[in-house]
């Protein structure tokens, strides 16, 4: 019983690990305005949160990796 039980809850394991997260496309135009919305709230507030944070905060260079005009 027991060796059949540890294949299958290895196989279920590795299964869950392997299923990639989809994110469907947008199907209409209003969809996509969202997303876009969306996407240029996150990168705006990415841009706030590296000009607020101080060069000696371990978290700096990773916030602002890739800001236009960023302090280094």
């Amino acid at each position: 019983m027991i060796r059949l039980l540890i294949p299958c809850l290895l196989g279920v394991m590795v299964t869950a690990c392997a299923v990639p997260i989809y994110e469907p496309e947008p199907t209409s135009p209003q969809a996509w305005q969202r997303r876009q919305e969306t996407i240029e709230r996150r990168e705006a507030e990415r841009v706030r949160l590296c000009r607020i944070t101080q060069e000696d905060d371990p978290r700096h260079e990773q916030l602002c990796r890739g800001v236009e005009g960023a302090r280094s």
